[in-house]
Order: structure tokens, then C-alpha cells, then sequence
């Protein structure tokens, strides 16, 4: 269903993989190929972002080096990055508006050091801290943390769904006003207004209160990624901003039909949740320009490489043993890792009847997320088509390169985005909450 855009602009997150999201970003010239490991260049990446009005950073993260094969993990800058909430923290200190979202996994964390991490984050940013919720989906993420296999599909949504509601419950500790600092009665908050979460679950048990003060803005947002139907249930109860990937417009609408309409079971209003999927833009003057750029990309991408990128987002490796110029078997097993990234290449193989290898080449630089390559004016039409046709509330942009695909789309996008009054020319609040046109979630901040 179409939706009436005429007063809101479309909500833009920079999503910033190290040296860009293309699998061989690093090697070309327009990326900062040390800025997995150099702050400078993330400062750098982070004030464009701003300068540019952007509602979000978001930084994606993984428990361990994502390759089984080191030769292939030699051959990708994916291997070496910082940890997320490490930067964003030194990154408040670079900015002033722009929020500041990290990744960090329910499947080996604890709610209270989450709950403690991101109340701090958010005031050290002023009220800019967003969390991405996600659970671990690889086994080799489990054996640096002492198992040996990660949890089924079902129980890691199951310890999810506990997991965000310690961390909102913890968030709730301090109400708005405990802190009444009085010098004279030696009293520096109300007994009364702090409070203990005595949770006691099948997965945790957490007494609290957090020793944090309530946040800025009441509690940092909370993202979500999950497109299976227990990451719609646990996004549609919980999310605030839901990051996803969607193929087609119609993919789009239906994904955004089925998320918001799930809303209403959980007593929550569409109004309340924020669909940004993410989008693969490589920008030219002409689309020829655009796409050079793109070809000279995956001309630098090794086909070993693209094959270990797809055997990881879909749950499985040995992918060299099959035919690479036929396409997916039809009876590949199903996956307990991303069951929504499985499905969507699944049916991206079949509907465009790709080879094996054509089908990694494909998703070696939007690794499954839409991919657009055009003029800027064509790149705006599509955003402006999803936009306007109720299958996305605004974006998460992912830069072919760092900085040169960021630069690109600030430079030439936006500008078309601005005239046509889809993207905003200055910052309307304070907060990432005031940014985004969300209430605090729960208790009034």
C-alpha cells in the first residue's frame, strides 16, 4: 500500500563496513584500505556521514573471523575490524547529531553488561545509542566462547526474546527524576526511584537495578535484523528499527506488510517501528560511469573467495563440489544459521536462474541486500518508488568503498533526494529517538 511521504523524509543510516561492503573494496582506490584498524579514517567517515544529515551510523559485527579457510580470509579485509561498541564510544566524542548504532549478539553476551554498555554509550553520545540485536549464527563463533556448536535456529530466538526484555527491564532501573544530587541532605538519588528487576527466567537470572543512570533518552533504540518468522515476531514486539533485505519492491511491501501488520498482536502501533533495509548503491555521472565502477569491483574479486562469501550466507561450505556453472541444487539443506538470508538467495537463484557461480559473483559486494547501480537520478527514482510505495521507511546505505562509494552517494544522491523533499537538510532533535520520530519505548523518559 502506497503511504503519504509528503512531511517525513526518508530515514538514512550509513552502514559502514571496513573499507567498504564489496568483497574486494580493499584492493581498489578509492577506498582507505587500514580503516578496519585506523580511528582516523572512521572519524573521517563518521563527520561525512553527519555533514550529510545522515539519522545513523550502524556497525555490524560477528563473534570471531567469519572464513573456516585462513587462505580465503587472507584474501578479504573482513578479518581484522574493530569491536563496534569500542568505536562508537570514541566516536560520540568526534560528533555532535548523527546516532550511533553497534551489534552486539544475544548468544554470548550477558543482559547486564549489554544493558550497561549502551546505557553508557547513550550518555556519552547525549542520547544518540542504538543496539542491534542479533543471535550468533556459525559455529565457529560458538568455539571461541567454549562450545562446540551454535544453538538451534528456535532456542537462539527463544534466549532473544528473554535477553531483550532483561535489557529493556534493566534500562527501566532509574526513573527519570531518581537523581536529586542534594548537597545539603547527602542524598544523591530517591531510594524510592530506583528499582530492582528481580528477573528470573529460563535463561537468566538477573537481580539488577543497573548501576547506570536512565538514559537521555529514556532507553537506547533497538534494532533488529531478523527476516525469518521468529525475527519478524521478536522485531514486531520489541524493534524500533528493523534492518533487512529485500530484493524487489514487491519482496519490500510484502515484507513491510507482513512486520507492521504483526505489530497489532503485541498491542503496538506501525508508527512505532522504523523498516530500513539496506541498499548496495554504486553511483556514476552516467550509467556507464556506474557501471565500470561496479565491473572494475568484481573484477578484483577472486571466484574462491565469492563461493566461501555465499557458503557462509547460506549456512553451508563444500559449495566448489557442485557444478559452478549450473545452478543451486534445488534440495540444498536448510540451514539453523540465517534462515532468512538462506530463503531470499534461494529464490534469487531460482527466479533469475543463476548459476552457482554467477549467484556469488552477485552478492559479493550487497552480500543478498539490494543492489542498484545508475545515475543519480535513477538510484533516487527506485529509493523514492520503495519509499513512496510502502516498502521501506528510509534506508541503510552500504558503500561500495570507503570513503569513495559514501562520498559518491553524499555528493550526487542526496542532492536529488533533497530537491524532490525526500531527505532532510538539518537535524530535528537531539536525540537518536528525536531523529527518527520515536517515543521512548515503555516508561516516559
Amino acid at each position: 500500500m502506497a503511504k503519504d511521504r509528503s512531511r517525513t523524509p526518508m530515514k538514512l543510516g550509513a552502514f559502514l563496513y571496513a573499507t567498504g561492503h564489496h568483497l574486494a573494496a580493499w584492493r581498489h582506490q578509492d577506498s582507505a584500505e587500514r580503516s578496519g584498524f585506523e580511528i582516523d579514517d572512521y572519524v573521517r567517515f563518521a563527520r561525512l556521514a553527519e555533514d550529510a544529515k545522515f539519522d545513523l551510523l550502524f556497525l555490524e559485527d560477528g563473534a570471531g573471523i567469519r572464513e573456516p579457510d585462513l587462505g580465503i580470509a587472507a584474501q578479504t579485509s573482513r578479518g581484522a575490524h574493530f569491536e563496534p561498541l569500542s568505536l562508537l564510544a570514541a566516536l560520540a566524542t568526534q560528533t555532535r547529531h548523527i546516532g550511533l548504532v553497534g551489534t552486539v549478539s544475544t548468544s554470548y553476551s550477558q543482559p547486564y553488561q549489554v544493558a550497561r554498555t549502551f546505557a553508557s554509550l547513550d550518555h556519552i553520545s547525549g542520547g544518540r545509542s542504538g543496539w542491534n540485536l542479533v543471535t550468533s549464527t556459525t559455529d565457529m563463533e560458538a568455539r571461541n566462547f567454549s562450545r562446540d556448536r551454535q544453538d538451534a535456529h528456535g532456542d537462539r530466538y527463544a534466549r532473544a526474546e528473554e535477553f531483550v526484555d532483561v535489557v529493556r527491564g534493566l534500562w527501566d532501573s532509574y526513573e527519570a527524576d531518581a537523581l536529586v544530587l542534594d548537597r545539603a541532605s547527602g542524598r544523591y538519588f530517591d531510594p524510592a526511584k530506583l528499582h530492582a528487576l528481580d528477573h528470573k527466567g529460563r535463561f537468566y537470572s538477573v537481580r539488577g537495578p543497573l548501576n547506570a543512570a536512565r538514559s537521555p533518552q529514556g532507553r537506547p533504540v533497538v534494532v533488529q535484523a531478523g527476516s525469518s518468522q521468529a525475527g519478524i515476531d521478536l522485531a514486531a514486539r520489541t524493534a524500533e528499527v528493523v534492518f533487512t533485505a529485500a530484493q524487489t519492491l514487491a519482496d519490500g511491501q510484502d515484507f513491510y506488510r507482513r512486520l507492521k501488520g504483526r505489530m497489532a498482536h503485541f498491542g503496538r502501533s506501525p508508527d512505532e517501528l522504523a523498516i530500513m533495509p539496506g541498499v548496495f548503491p554504486v553511483v556514476g555521472r552516467t550509467r556507464g560511469e556506474a557501471e565500470d565502477k561496479f565491473a572494475e569491483l568484481q573484477a578484483l574479486t577472486p571466484d574462491a573467495v565469492a563461493l566461501a562469501l555465499l557458503g557462509q550466507h547460506l549456512g553451508t561450505g563444500g559449495l566448489d563440489a557442485f557444478p559452478l556453472d549450473e545452478p543451486l541444487p534445488a534440495d540444498l539443506p536448510a540451514t539453523e544459521a540465517n534462515k532468512g538470508r538462506h530463503a531470499l538467495l534461494m529464490k534469487l537463484s531460482r527466479e533469475e536462474n543463476l548459476s552457482l557461480i554467477d549467484l556469488a559473483r552477485r552478492i559479493s559486494g550487497a552480500r543478498g541486500h539490494w543492489q542498484v547501480i545508475g545515475t543519480a537520478g535513477e538510484i533516487a527514482d527506485v529509493l523514492q518508488e520503495r519509499f513512496e510505495g510502502g516498502a521501506a521507511d528510509g534506508f541503510n546505505i552500504m558503500p561500495a568503498t570507503l570513503p569513495g562509494g559514501l562520498e559518491d552517494f553524499v555528493g550526487l544522491v542526496l542532492p536529488e533526494l533533497r530537491r524532490r523533499g525526500l531527505a532532510r537538510n538539518e537535524y530535528s532533535g537531539r536525540t537518536l529517538r528525536d531523529n527518527l520520530g520515536l517515543l521512548p519505548s515503555g516508561a516516559t523518559p
